[in-house]
C-alpha cells in the first residue's frame, strides 16, 4: 500500500473533474460538477451539494479584525465571489500557516482517496477538558487549526461520509498520540485542537461505499491518509 505525499501542489488535476489550487492565502478544491459535502465548514456546513471547497488563511490579527468587523461566513462568502466562484462553496478558516500544506493520495482498485491537511497546535485540546466558554448556545467565532479535507472518486453512502468523519477524527487523534501532543489546558493527551474542522466530498465514481470503518479497507486507507498528512504536516512545522 503506497502513499504519495506533497508538500507544495499549487495548482493541478487531482483526478478527472477535480482540480486543486494552493497559495499562501488559500486552499481550493474545484468540482466540475456539484459533490455531495459533509462537513463542520463554517461557510455551507452540514450536508450540502457544492461545487467548492475553500480553506482560507487568515492570520491571527486579521482573525480579530474580521471578527469585529463580520462573521466568518460572510467573510468566506465574499472571498469566494471576489475570486469569481460560480456555485456554492464549503467554506472553513484556519490560522495556521499555509506551509503546513499536506496532500497525501492513494488509489486501490480504480479508487481514488485523497487527504489535504493544514495544521497548528496553538489550541491542543483532549477531549472532556474544560471549556472556555460556558453558556450553551453561546456563539463563538473561532478559525480552524487542524483542517481536514477529505476527497474520493468512489460514491459514499450518506452513512459511510458520517462514518468517514469517525475514521478521519480518530485517525488525526493517532497522528496526535505518535507526536506526543499534549493538552495546553490539561497536560492530557491531545485528541486535537478546540477549533477542528473537517470536510469530506463523495465522488461519481463506479465503486459504491457503503460502509468506512476499521473492519473494511476504504477506513482503512482513509485513516492511514490522515495519519501521514497530519503526522508530516506538523512534523516539520
Amino acid at each position: 500500500m503506497r502513499f504519495s505525499i506533497l508538500t507544495d501542489a499549487k495548482q493541478q488535476i487531482l483526478t478527472d473533474g477535480i482540480r486543486l489550487e494552493q497559495t499562501d492565502r488559500h486552499i481550493h478544491i474545484q468540482f466540475d460538477r456539484p459533490h455531495s459535502i459533509i462537513s463542520s465548514a463554517v461557510l455551507n456546513g452540514g450536508s450540502v451539494r457544492a461545487c467548492h471547497i475553500l480553506n482560507l488563511n487568515v492570520g491571527k490579527k486579521a482573525q480579530c479584525k474580521s471578527n469585529m468587523q463580520k462573521p466568518p461566513d460572510r467573510t468566506l462568502a465574499e472571498y469566494s465571489r471576489v475570486c469569481g466562484w460560480s456555485g456554492t462553496t464549503v467554506g472553513m478558516m484556519t490560522a495556521a500557516s499555509m506551509d503546513s500544506f499536506r496532500i497525501v493520495q492513494a488509489i486501490e482498485q480504480g479508487v481514488h482517496i485523497f487527504v489535504i491537511a493544514t495544521t497548528g497546535l496553538s489550541n491542543a485540546r483532549c477531549a472532556g477538558d474544560i471549556a472556555e466558554h460556558r453558556e450553551i448556545g453561546q456563539p463563538v467565532i473561532e478559525t480552524g487549526t487542524i483542517n481536514l479535507i477529505c476527497l474520493t472518486t468512489a460514491r459514499l453512502a450518506p452513512a459511510a461520509m458520517i462514518e468517514s468523519v469517525i475514521t478521519a477524527t480518530e485517525a488525526k487523534t493517532v497522528a496526535l498520540n505518535k507526536l506526543g501532543i499534549r493538552s495546553r489546558v490539561s497536560e492530557n493527551q491531545a485528541t486535537g485542537t478546540g477549533t477542528d474542522a473537517i470536510a469530506i466530498a463523495s465522488g461519481y465514481g463506479p465503486v459504491e461505499v457503503n460502509y468506512c470503518g476499521k473492519h473494511v479497507i476504504f477506513g482503512e486507507l482513509l485513516a492511514n491518509l490522515v495519519i501521514s498528512a497530519v503526522t508530516s504536516s506538523l512534523a516539520d512545522n
